[in-house]
């Protein structure tokens, strides 16, 4: 794995406040992601992992701290029109929900932000087709999402964050909606995309048997990284399980 770090996370706090209450999300959370490297956060609901992840792609602004891409400080990146080019150049997103469009073909949900971007006719349809072969859905290719399986249209999903080549991938909890042979397929998918395209991915999870795929495991408490697990390409859950259970018993 390429040791150079693509992401770094600095002293990031953040603090809602509203009537009558206070509420402290994230706290002093510092961490660096590799270039290359899968890290999966995982933590109760509430543990802040969401807003991490929020912050961390602009959608909300940490209350104090810094985001640094590529050794740089994204010091502009919580204001408009900022914001939009950071996400746009720099971010894929992958949900819970797929978020297709579903008057469009598998080929055409793929190659929106292509098109948003300006690529031309020819470069489009060769970036598509090399996506659709990565992702094994040249076969459905005109069909509509309703006409796909969960797992393929989150193929899909995956293929429509990843076809500008962004260098991070964030993804919330990405088989959420997906049984369990069905999740196991989406992880692998993603796991070739990181290592085909030398992807960086931090993917938010409640699940063990999800984060388990990840080279790197944060456990999220109460808005704080509490510990961490280093998988060093072992597929083992025991670790991750018995850390979880410790923390959780910790906080009790």
């Amino acid at each position: 794995m390429n040791q150079k770090s693509l992401l770094s996370v600095r002293n990031i706090h953040k603090t809602y406040d509203g009537d009558g209450f206070k509420v402290d999300a994230l706290k002093d959370v510092s961490f660096a992601l590799e270039e290359g490297e899968l890290v999966a956060v995982m933590g109760t609901s509430g543990s802040g992992k969401s807003t991490l992840l929020n912050i961390i792609s602009s959608l909300d602004k940490p209350t104090s701290g810094t985001i640094e891409l590529k050794g740089k400080v994204m010091d502009n990146i919580f204001v408009e029109p900022h914001a939009t080019h950071y996400r746009r150049e720099n971010i894929g997103f992958v949900f819970q929900s797929f978020h297709l469009l579903n008057d469009l073909s598998v080929e055409e949900n793929i190659a929106i932000p292509l098109i948003l971007q300006g690529d031309s006719e020819a470069d489009i349809q060769q970036k598509v087709q090399n996506m659709l072969q990565l992702l094994g859905l040249a076969n459905w290719r005109k069909k509509r999402p309703t006409q796909l399986s969960g797992g393929q249209q989150q193929r899909v999903a995956i293929g429509r964050a990843l076809i500008t080549k962004p260098p991070l991938l964030l993804a919330d909890e990405p088989t959420g909606n997906l049984d369990y042979n069905t999740s196991k397929e989406i992880l692998e998918a993603l796991v070739e995309m990181r290592s085909s395209l030398k992807q960086s991915m931090i993917m938010v999870t409640h699940d063990p048997n999800v984060a388990v795929y990840a080279d790197r495991v944060l456990f999220f408490h109460d808005g704080q990284i509490v510990d961490q697990y280093v998988s060093r390409g072992k597929r083992d859950i025991d670790p991750i399980l018995s850390i979880f259970k410790n923390m959780m018993e910790r906080s009790a």
